[in-house]
């Protein structure tokens, strides 16, 4: 079965409910490639297997769920669950990832919690880090919705409508690229007649005189 026939085959239902889900892992904590897959539904939404809307609305569902869980278990496991998991997962969960991490909270406060949507290390750490250092709930759920809509919205947005564009360029491009070819034939068509025409008056003055005539001085100059 061809890749797009496969494609269709997969219910509207089903990518909507893997967004938020992969997203909303992501959110809590759990390293998983909630953008790709963002981005991979958005694209799919541009060639009318999925509602654009309802990708956008599932993103933003999972990773303000998602978040809101992570917050939860960042502040009943505190600094010590980050310990634990950097022990165990020291890729993702390393001494230096929470450092960098912390860091940005101690600058941005609650607004790290809205830009690190936009940033693969903070989207894994902002939720459980947050409740980690007791960050009012309000001040992280506002940061948290506002983040989601922008990041899920957005990236939904912009890759269905990028998706959209390149589709019809793409139907266009056999006739693009048949202009071309007839472009280049007739530039090589030009090119070639021209280089070809001084060797041709050189023949024919040998046919009809028998030898070349011999070059002025002043001819010579000139070439």
């Amino acid at each position: 079965m061809h890749i797009q026939e496969w494609i269709q085959t997969i219910p509207p239902l089903t990518i909507y409910l893997f967004v938020a889900g992969v997203v909303g892992a992501e959110s809590v904590g759990v390293p998983l490639p909630g953008e790709i897959v963002l981005f991979s539904a958005a694209l799919m939404a541009s060639q009318g297997h999925a509602d654009p809307v309802m990708v956008g609305v599932s993103a933003i569902a999972g990773a303000v769920i998602g978040d809101s869980i992570g917050y939860a278990i960042g502040r009943k496991g505190g600094k010590q669950l980050f310990e634990r998991l950097g022990r165990r997962f020291p890729r993702h969960f390393g001494p230096d990832h929470l450092a960098q991490a912390e860091r940005s909270f101690q600058r941005w406060g609650m607004w790290a919690v809205f830009f690190g949507r936009f940033v693969a290390l903070l989207r894994i750490f902002a939720g459980p880090l947050a409740g980690a250092l007791r960050m009012r709930y309000w001040k992280f759920l506002i940061a948290n919705v506002l983040g989601g809509i922008v990041w899920a919205g957005g990236t939904t947005a912009g890759v269905y409508y990028i998706g959209v564009v390149a589709e019809a360029w793409l139907q266009k491009f056999s006739y693009l690229a048949l202009v071309a070819a007839v472009l280049f034939g007739i530039a090589s068509f030009l090119v070639v007649r021209r280089r070809v025409r001084p060797g041709t008056a050189v023949a024919e003055s040998q046919d009809q005189t028998g030898e070349v005539a011999e070059e002025t001085p002043a001819q010579s100059l000139r070439q």
